[in-house]
């Protein structure tokens, strides 16, 4: 019998990973009422449910079931690999949180904090580089501020203004001061809202990404009807979503019609996957082998496998993620992803193993692969795209390939020696 704490440790491990009750049921294959019921304990939990929400968390099922001791080493070793400059013994780590509890409860508690707060800043700096509102409203504010402050100064550094002056700037720090207070609170209410509990997505490109997401990647009625096929597309609610959606799809069925699904499964039975064997067996691009092994159903492939497109301004334009892999959304992702590194060598393939950093590492198994979109006419450049598959490592044998390090982004990297950093990592001593 499981013990019956387990539900709470799944929600406090659920919280530290930023998850969402929907997102981690969505994972795992259940309700997200369902996994309410479990969080508060009221239904048990146990086999390859259990096996599945941990994966998910990141975490050994132990941590789930056996008590605060297993989550505390747990927490402490944790801490204890992204601990900058510092080297733990973690042979004595069981007897540490055994003598001194409250001191390891603590250490633990404080780990927690900074990873929350790491995430908070990924995801702040996420969204000033995407939220168009965001940005325009600090930029008010800002602007706001900075004019008050020269009228102030003006004001504050004159001896002798004529009276007509005086009353002019005192006009004009009325009237900012009142534009400020505005500005904040349109401000301060658009973060109340946006900070809900509601989905809030608005993004057209985010939007289809969930849409995707929602069918698992694979669409039985394109890979049977092809570009012809209807696809309910009603839970979109923008017509730009749509639209997006119906161009994603094309290229989907193009996809599908190029490599059949019974002829791919055949070709992945008989070898093991080689994008470039693929590619020469069905007489496609590599971009097309990539795109197309992401889109096959749970099971194909035998580990979570993710996607990454990009245009050739690095934007990303589709995502397709897998467990531990962070590569942000929106703005100043690490330019060591091979992805990017694509583009720099179109119409060459690249693999790479990546390894990850942050607040746990992740290996990934990389392919890369850029091609020209079209050219218009003569003497214009073509349009690049890059995209990249991404396979989940479970046993690493480092020995097997070169890795390669990346981070989420600079200021959250904790590696110290990269020569492509664009700014101070906070995690970094001293700053």
């Amino acid at each position: 019998m499981r013990d019956t704490l387990t539900g709470s440790r799944i929600r406090e491990r659920r919280q530290i990973a930023g998850l969402r009750q929907a997102e981690l049921a969505r994972q795992v294959g259940i309700s997200a009422s369902y996994l309410n019921l479990i969080e508060h304990n009221r239904r048990r939990i146990g086999g390859k449910l259990l096996v599945d929400i941990a994966t998910a968390l990141a975490v050994e099922p132990s941590v789930l079931t056996q008590g605060i001791e297993a989550t505390l080493i747990s927490a402490l070793r944790e801490a204890a690999a992204d601990a900058v400059g510092q080297q733990a013994e973690l042979d004595g780590l069981e007897e540490f949180a055994g003598r001194f509890p409250g001191w390891a409860g603590v250490l633990a508690q404080m780990h927690r904090r900074v990873v929350s707060l790491e995430r908070t800043v990924e995801t702040l700096s996420d969204r000033l580089t995407h939220d168009p509102h965001l940005a325009a409203s600090m930029h008010e504010v800002l602007s706001t501020a900075a004019a008050i402050r020269s009228t102030a100064a003006i004001l504050a550094d004159t001896q002798d203004i004529e009276p007509e002056w005086q009353d002019r700037f005192h006009s004009n720090l009325h009237q900012d001061a009142e534009r400020l207070a505005e500005s904040s609170k349109s401000l301060v209410a658009y973060l109340d809202e946006s900070d809900s509990d509601g989905d809030h997505r608005g993004v057209p490109m985010e939007d289809v990404e969930a849409f995707f997401e929602a069918r698992g990647h694979h669409f039985p009625e394109v890979e049977e009807g092809g570009a012809d096929a209807n696809i309910d597309l009603s839970d979109l609610e923008s017509s730009a979503a749509k639209t997006v959606a119906q161009e994603f799809l094309k290229v989907y069925a193009t996809d599908a019609r190029a490599m059949p699904l019974d002829q791919l499964q055949a070709a992945l039975a008989e070898a093991p996957l080689d994008p470039l064997q693929l590619a020469a067996r069905f007489s496609v691009n590599v971009a097309t082998v990539l795109r197309r092994l992401a889109a096959l159903p749970g099971g194909y492939l035998g580990r979570p496998t993710g996607l990454v497109v990009c245009d050739a301004s690095g934007s990303i334009l589709f995502s397709k993620s897998v467990p531990g892999f962070a590569m942000p959304r929106f703005g100043e992702a690490c330019p060591l992803w091979p992805l990017f590194q694509a583009l720099n060598r179109p119409l060459v393939p690249i693999r790479k193993r990546i390894v990850q950093l942050g607040r746990t590492a992740a290996v990934f198994d990389c392919y890369a692969y850029a091609w020209p979109q079209h050219i218009s006419g003569f003497d214009d450049g073509p349009v690049y795209r890059s995209v990249m598959l991404v396979r989940s490592v479970e046993d690493v044998a480092q020995d097997e390939q070169a890795v390669a390090r990346v981070g989420p982004s600079c200021r959250v990297c904790p590696s110290s020696d990269c020569t492509s950093r664009r700014e101070p990592s906070i995690l970094s001593e001293g700053f």
